[in-house]
């Protein structure tokens, strides 16, 4: 049994108050943002949507960029404006940058720094009992443990997102993560175990891997055990049928490693690398840790090992200082590598990192311009890897029922992430949670064209 040294006294509960839950930003947060409510459920409390009244609001913010800071501020300022006597818990990412680095003022009243997401219950219960503000942060580049906060179902039916990993160390030029989020820390891998197993108890059959920086797993951890290894012991678990990876760096991929993944049946092809720019004066900027080549490279790699694998990034355009050279050079690279999907993020300054002091900072429409070529580009090479399954046989994870005019259909995805349709002909069949074999067809789904499945018979 995994010792959680954030739960709540037991005597606590709710007393029948409502609590409603938002959620700002990436993976991870949400992971978290899970592992409060049901932290809450488990309280007693009686979860209602966000736009409803509710006694405690929680908002788990996000500081990614300076809109995200907005975002964070605004979603607070509603949380009061619905209710003003609501306790408003103000969590996460915006909480720690605005107060340990900048030493902002937030409108809340109580605030939970990263790594402190698990004692919300405790902290809710001191509110209630002191009824004065409660503020709980800490240094977070001085932590060096993992913060358990556990989750025991997964809000989605088919697949759960899995918090194995938190902090970074790359302290790339645009990114405020590092002073948000902390040092790398990981998660051991019979905590993970244990997590993994009352999820596949409920029914979960696809395990979606995550963290700030994943491919740093392990690195903080005295066992020497890394990624593969996690990888390894979590398709050992009886029902788990697929596992999915988070976003990787470039620098994990390499022959051995790749090789190791390729025989792990339950290892979905669908990789995330993470590029940001196509050209080399760029990514130097950037301070990302590799050349344009060597990312060419380590997808290469990838091709190799896996047949006709998922590869998706991340892309972004109007760095300080980008040419229209040095743009043209990214857009060449990503027209040679065609990719399955290229995520387009045009940039946006982040005070406290040391993109936003560099010169030569691109205007809004520029950016605008820039973004809009390659999402184009995105496009046609999404529809050129999705046309390449069209007759082949997959297997698709089904998740739910949906209606497209008159008609109905199943849909779910193949380990590659392609989604795909299947009319629903039968009202007593349930595909919810199942996994079936069959072809892809280039079929309609009522108004659209989409990727229609027909099961092997």
């Amino acid at each position: 049994m995994i010792k959680d040294e954030h739960v709540a006294d037991p005597g606590f509960s709710g007393h029948g108050r409502t609590a409603a839950l938002h959620n700002l930003g990436c993976k991870v947060n949400s992971y978290e943002t899970e592992a409060m409510q049901q932290q809450l459920e488990q309280a007693g409390y009686r979860i209602v949507d966000f736009e409803q009244a509710a006694d405690v609001y929680v908002i788990n913010t996000c500081s990614v960029t300076n809109i995200a800071d907005r975002k964070s501020r605004q979603m607070l300022h509603r949380a009061k404006k619905r209710n003003p006597d609501a306790v408003v818990v103000a969590a996460g990412c915006y909480v720690q940058t605005a107060l340990e680095k900048t030493g902002l003022s937030i409108d809340a009243d109580i605030i939970l720094g990263n790594d402190r997401k698990g004692k919300l219950c405790d902290v809710l219960e001191q509110y209630f009992r002191e009824k004065k503000p409660v503020s709980e942060l800490i240094s977070i580049e001085k932590s060096r443990s993992f913060e358990e906060t556990p989750i025991c179902c997964s809000f989605e039916h088919t697949r759960a997102f899995l918090k194995v990993q938190d902090g970074c160390n790359q302290f790339c030029s645009y990114c405020i993560i590092p002073y948000a989020r902390g040092r790398i820390r990981s998660r051991s891998i019979p905590a993970v175990e244990e997590e993994v197993r009352k999820l596949t108890g409920t029914g979960i059959l696809e395990i979606v891997l995550t963290g700030i920086h994943l491919s740093s797993y392990g690195k903080d951890l005295s066992d020497g055990y890394g990624l593969l290894e996690l990888i390894r012991a979590v398709s050992r678990i009886p029902g788990v049928q697929r596992i999915r990876l988070g976003s990787l760096e470039p620098g994990i991929i390499d022959p051995d490693f790749v090789g190791a993944l390729a025989q792990i049946p339950s290892v979905c092809p669908h990789f995330h690398l993470s590029l940001q720019s196509g050209c080399d004066s760029v990514l130097k900027r950037m301070n990302r840790r590799y050349t344009a080549r060597e990312y060419e490279e380590k997808c290469a790699l990838l091709r190799q090992a896996f047949d006709h694998p998922a590869l998706t990034t991340d892309v972004i355009v109007g760095f300080p200082g980008e040419t229209e050279e040095e743009f043209g050079q990214t857009r060449a690279f990503l027209e040679k590598l065609s990719l399955y999907e290229t995520h387009i993020f045009k940039y946006s300054r982040r005070e406290g990192t040391a993109a936003a002091r560099m010169k030569g900072q691109i205007p809004e429409s520029e950016k605008t311009v820039r973004s809009d070529i390659l999402l184009n580009l995105g496009r046609k090479n999404k529809a050129r890897y999705e046309e390449y399954w069209t007759g082949k046989k997959v297997q698709v994870l089904f998740e739910e029922k949906v209606f497209s005019g008159t008609s109905r259909y199943w849909t779910g995805y193949t380990k590659e992430y392609v989604r795909v349709y299947m009319p629903a002909e039968d009202d007593a069949a349930d595909y919810t949670n199942r996994i079936c074999s069959g072809i892809i067809t280039d079929e309609c789904c009522g108004d659209e064209k989409v990727h229609n499945f027909r099961i092997e018979t």
